[in-house]
């Protein structure tokens, strides 16, 4: 076959894995049969490493602004609260976004756990301030979910945050 035949075949392959059209591994298949094994170096595109993590960063801000929201302004409670379930909300798409991306999910997992954890203690705070027990049930319920994530999801640091709040707070309970 001529080499500007083969060029436009092994174009056209590129463009498929590129746009997804067949399989990664069948891409690679057909390129190293068309190339003879010299496949052409292929520039990833796509969020570049920097844009990446100026993404992940700015997501790491909801918490600051979470802890804006509840200690500096005078927003009542039923006005903080749809504003953080926004943030939760938004936290979990990111997650499954970055998920179906194989992206790294830690971040916007932690960022969505953490802000959970702020809002429900805060909410339990202002709402029953004399029955701590609500508040320690929400706690346990935030650990067991967290355990589960940590679970379902194979996140090591997930279950060990899960493990390591129910015992604390075992321990502040009993002790």
């Amino acid at each position: 076959m001529n080499e500007n035949r083969k060029n436009i075949i092994v174009n056209e392959i590129l463009s498929w894995k590129k746009a997804r059209m067949l399989p990664e591994q069948y891409c690679d298949y057909l390129l190293a049969l068309y190339t003879e094994g010299n496949q052409p170096e292929i520039s990833k595109k796509g969020i570049s490493r920097g844009g990446f993590w100026k993404n992940h960063y700015l997501f790491i801000l909801l918490i600051p602004l979470t802890l804006f929201l509840i200690h500096f302004t005078e927003l009542s409670i039923t006005l903080q609260m749809p504003l953080f379930i926004l943030f939760v909300l938004a936290g979990i798409i990111f997650t499954i976004y970055f998920s179906r991306k194989g992206l790294l999910l830690q971040i916007p997992m932690i960022v969505s756990a953490l802000i959970l954890l702020l809002t429900s203690v805060e909410f339990f705070s202002s709402v029953f301030p004399e029955r701590p027990l609500f508040l320690y049930f929400n706690l346990v319920i935030n650990c067991f979910l967290w355990l589960l994530c940590g679970w379902k999801l194979k996140q090591l640091a997930f279950a060990i945050s899960g493990v390591l709040g129910l015992v604390l707070l075992i321990i502040y309970i009993f002790v």
